[in-house]
């Protein structure tokens, strides 16, 4: 049994934690809840030796746990999947996968790379990553990358595992494969603390629930004697208020993007097409890989595409680079890795949030000196609008929750006033309030603004919710269209049965 017993944990004076104390069990799947700040992120790390807790102890089978950092606790049977990415992007996926096991496979200073290979294949296969063992981890996606930290994880054989939003990038078909895992795991007797804010994943997957709020423990409770509602009221004190949105009547619209004929060798796209309508959320659903945020991404200059054309408000433009979307023709791009790609962590919000914007900010055309006042004032007036948690914009990104995170992400693209907008995985780790807060702000983007939305994302729910006109992806082919405002008005259960026979 892990117990956790009076655990505190403050930063800069913030209190993260306040006498937590809880109790994991051997076989048993157990989800640690509540919104971003509540806590979470910050108790396992101090059981996996990350972080140290200010008072408190952390016990396991008996015996109090005195880690110094993560490599104590792997050594102690403890393993966690984080939320965030921690590879080494130069190192092969078999490296990183038996990173922290490597001298198992080095003799005399030699090591076993076949033997190394072998073993990475066993853990790759369990969560479906079909690529050569080889293969550097910095040419994969986010949701590879995410793979091969549940495949590490797996591979330390661990005592107690934690997983931290570890399907945040995942569709449905790899988040099943994951849950097949986790069930044999509990067969074997292992501790399992599950985070997620996909509360479908909790209710399927868990045995029990412990909910934070604000650093404090709120309760603990048997999965199956829990409603939804009544978890999320315990999760952010209030009712949910989840349903059918609407219509947003854009069919007459004019096309604000249009994309012909696209080629890219790099992700195996041939001839695809697609169109955005203004004040039109167009939904990109298909499994990790399918070809989704490829074609977004070569389209709009990220990625290189051979051959294609690309139209905004019906004149063909250049999208060579992505600097030619952003600052020609005003298409902004929020990526579903906020880490690597989204944010500049170690920089302020106020710099985050500006960055795409600093010309504004200038005293003159040709004195590219900037105003602070101007900055501030731009800066502040987004961390409002959004509900950023932070109570200056002069913090350093790194020191926000993964949702607020996201929100500086977004704030980042609605500062430049882009037009048309592509927003891959909006809530990729992100609690149920601000869940909330990012659904209600894309929809008024389209509804109200006007603005041309293709949103990207791996929760079927989520595109379900929001877009009225959906591309279906399998393979690197858009293989069907889901049209009409009424299908969307229908029960997401037959929407979702729909999706699920292009996947069978």
């Amino acid at each position: 049994m892990l117990e956790l017993k009076n655990i505190s944990k403050s930063f800069g004076g913030v209190k993260a934690l306040r006498n937590i104390s809880a109790e994991f069990h051997e076989g048993e799947i157990h989800a640690i809840l509540g919104e971003n700040g509540a806590g979470k992120s910050t108790l396992m790390k101090i059981v996996c030796g990350i972080y140290h807790a200010d008072q408190g102890e952390v016990v396991l089978d008996g015996k109090v746990m005195k880690l110094h950092d993560y490599k104590d606790a792997v050594r102690n049977g403890i393993s966690i999947v984080n939320q965030e990415i921690n590879l080494i992007p130069e190192s092969s996926i078999a490296e990183n996968i038996v990173l922290d096991k490597m001298d198992q496979f080095t003799k005399m200073g030699f090591v076993n790379w076949k033997k190394v290979r072998e073993t990475a294949r066993v853990y790759m296969e369990m969560v479906g990553l079909d690529f050569d063992p080889m293969t550097p981890v910095m040419k994969l996606s986010a949701a590879h990358k995410q793979l091969i930290q549940i495949a590490k994880a797996l591979s330390a054989n661990a005592k107690v595992l934690m997983l931290d939003e570890p399907t945040s990038s995942l569709t449905q078909y790899e988040a099943n494969m994951l849950f097949d895992l986790v069930r044999e795991l509990k067969k074997k007797n292992v501790i399992m603390i599950f985070v997620s804010h996909k509360l479908e994943e909790v209710m399927e997957i868990c045995d029990k629930v412990t909910v934070f709020r604000d650093g404090q423990y709120i309760g603990t409770g048997e999965t199956k004697g829990l409603t939804k509602q009544q978890i999320i009221k315990m999760m952010i004190g209030r009712e949910s208020n989840i349903s059918y949105r609407g219509r947003l009547d854009a069919e007459n619209n004019p096309v604000a993007l249009e994309a012909k004929h696209i080629c890219s060798h790099l992700h195996g796209l041939e001839d695809l097409n697609f169109y955005v309508r203004k004040g039109e959320i167009l939904g990109f659903y298909g499994l990790v890989g399918s070809g989704r945020s490829e074609l977004a991404r070569t389209v709009l200059g990220i990625d290189k595409m051979d051959s294609g054309e690309v139209y905004l408000d019906g004149k063909r433009i250049n999208t060579a680079t992505f600097a030619d979307s952003l600052h020609k023709h005003g298409i902004g791009y929020i990526t579903e890795n906020r880490k690597e790609e989204g944010l500049f962590l170690e920089d302020t919000i106020k710099m985050n949030i500006n960055l795409n914007t600093l010309r504004q900010f200038y005293v003159s055309n040709v004195l590219p000196l900037i105003k602070p006042n101007l900055e501030d004032k731009n800066a502040d007036r987004f961390v409002r609008r959004l509900e950023i948690k932070t109570p200056t914009a002069n913090l350093k990104a790194s020191s926000l929750s993964g949702g607020n995170q996201q929100k500086v992400a977004i704030s980042k693209w609605l500062s430049v006033g882009c037009d048309v907008l592509v927003i891959d995985e909006p809530t990729v780790g992100v609690d149920i309030g601000a869940k909330e807060y990012i659904h209600d702000l894309i929809w008024d983007l389209a509804a109200k603004e006007k603005k041309a939305i293709i949103l990207i994302s791996s929760d079927m729910n989520e595109i379900i919710s929001l877009a009225r006109r959906m591309l279906i992806f399998k393979e690197k082919k858009i293989v069907q269209e889901l049209v009409g405002e009424d299908f969307f008005a229908r029960p997401g259960a037959e929407i979702s049965a729909e999706i699920g026979k292009v996947f069978i």
